[in-house]
């Protein structure tokens, strides 16, 4: 535990080459977790039905909520002070401790009676209950996770990640061919959490005695109070559409927009997180520099944008045969609900992409008001889009994201120290490739014969990626040297490089 106490610095290991590294077990890991649990998640979907998913989403807007307080800002507080001592780990365990425990039982006895009352759908009380188990784990999460980024050791937490998934994803088919129904989207995530609990404890050597004597501890408390608000906003604006919908619509017809949903934030929620939370402990790194920080995060908008842009374009065109072919013919009527969402998705990813650099410099407050900003246009969106169904909440999307974007930007650029023209810039080339490659593809799939909805999947895409690097190939050379010089880099030239430029590369891979 000793090593944990100080800001971790090594002599013969540069910077550039811990943050690469960081980057690759990170992402990497979370690929081939994200892998395993969506092969599991699409094999349990067409065992499963809407109903099931609706019933699931209702009791998500309750574990969402209490989740913005189980003390990850906290956690992320530990991650952002320069020097931490033994004291400060055992009162952060404390603090998870005490949270989590009172966040259990509040679910359990006041939040899981009034869902059920307020969604008319008594099973969600016994469902609520039972996912009170999750905070049980959060603490055994949490306080590892916190120290492996100090250290800027994303391979351990890699390791217990990909254990973890293999064991829900087992867990979550088995349930589905035993007839458990929406249980088993109960169980899936206990068995989550609990592994990786177990891995994420034994990788980082964490299991302190807690301490409950707080003195002292003030600035953690009020960093994480202050990233727990925002986060609280967050909830708000990620939530406001399911506890809309779920008072107004049936729960097939909610379990119909939530996949959907699910379906178009894959890019968003499971490829870009990873990356910012290596991006948030670099940047933390470097927050005295502000130059630095600008160029890296333009340049990681530049790279994830790249990867971003064609994977929406793309699932806008081919909603319809996509749905069909991965999720089964009963969720057909999801497919234009997915084209419209797909749309909206890449002002979402470029949302996301702030919070991490204005927490890194110390602004956290930053993101705070932009989420109470985006919570009350999107919820005005939802307000008036729930009356048209669940093509109507895609619609309030699209209206809604880039005027929340906007005033985002308005307020973080400064903080970050990039200009709106250099962010513009970063993104442009993206933009035009992603967007010539969709009309292609279009252009394709009129031209198709009649054929199996999996035939047509293949075609489309194998035309949109050779429409997609083709472009780029003829008219973004630059970007395309960029990522593979990034990718390439040698560890002698990585160790010849300063710090700053080195991160500068490392956070864009």
């Amino acid at each position: 535990m000793a090593s944990s106490t100080e800001s971790p610095s090594r002599p013969s290991d540069s910077l550039a080459n811990q943050v690469r590294n960081a980057v690759i077990w990170r992402s990497g890991s979370q690929i081939l977790a994200q892998l395993v649990q969506w092969a599991s998640t699409f094999l349990v979907i067409r065992l499963l039905d809407p109903h099931d998913y609706g019933l699931f989403a209702m009791t998500g807007v309750v574990l969402v909520f209490l989740n913005m307080l189980n003390g990850y800002g906290l956690a992320s507080g530990l991650i952002q002070q320069r020097v931490v001592t033994p004291l400060a780990i055992r009162q952060l365990f404390g603090m998870l401790l005490l949270l989590n425990a009172g966040l259990a039982t509040l679910q359990c006895l006041i939040l899981a009676p009034a869902a059920a009352a307020y969604y008319r759908q008594p099973v969600v009380a016994d469902m609520l209950r039972v996912q009170a188990l999750l905070y049980l784990t959060t603490p055994f999460i949490a306080l590892p996770y916190a120290l492996l980024s100090r250290a800027m050791d994303f391979r351990m937490q890699a390791r217990a990640n990909i254990v973890a998934s293999v064991a829900a994803a087992g867990a979550a088919l088995a349930g589905a061919l035993a007839g458990l129904g929406v249980w088993t989207l109960v169980l899936a995530p206990i068995v989550l959490f609990t592994v990786r609990a177990i891995g994420m404890t034994i990788a980082a050597r964490s299991l302190v005695w807690p301490s409950f004597d707080f003195r002292g501890a003030g600035t953690l408390a009020r960093y994480g109070g202050v990233m727990a608000v925002g986060q609280l906003f967050w909830f708000a604006q990620s939530q406001a559409d399911v506890f809309i919908a779920g008072r107004n619509f049936t729960p097939y017809s909610l379990g119909l927009y939530t996949e959907a949903l699910f379906l178009t934030q894959i890019f968003v929620s499971k490829i870009v997180p990873p990356l910012n939370e290596v991006a948030f402990s670099a940047y933390a790194r470097i927050q005295h520099d502000r130059a630095a920080v600008a160029v890296a995060f333009t340049r990681s908008v530049r790279i994830i944008m790249l990867a971003a842009l064609p994977f929406y374009f793309g699932l806008a065109v081919v909603a319809e045969p996509l749905v069909v072919t991965v999720m089964g013919d009963k969720w057909r009527e999801t497919a234009p609900v997915v084209h419209l969402l797909a749309l909206a998705m890449p002002f979402m990813t470029l949302q996301v992409l702030l919070q991490p650099a204005c927490d890194a410099c110390g602004r956290p407050g930053i993101g705070v008001r932009n989420g109470a900003f985006g919570a009350l246009m999107l919820a005005i969106g939802f307000l008036v889009g729930v009356r048209y169904g669940p093509t109507g909440l895609a619609v309030a999307w699209i209206c809604a994201y880039p005027v929340y974007l906007g005033f985002s930007l308005w307020r973080s650029l400064p903080v970050i120290g990039a200009s709106l023209r250099a962010v513009a810039l970063a993104i442009a080339p993206a933009l035009v490739a992603a967007t010539a490659m969709a009309l292609g593809v279009l252009l394709v799939d009129s031209l198709l014969p009649a054929m199996a909805p999996f035939a047509r999947v293949l075609s489309l895409v194998a035309s949109g990626l050779a429409l997609y690097a083709g472009w780029l190939g003829l008219f973004a050379r630059g970007v395309l040297r960029e990522v593979r010089d990034t990718i390439r880099k040698t560890p002698q030239e990585r160790a010849e490089s300063d710090a700053t430029s080195a991160v500068n590369v490392a956070i864009g891979t």
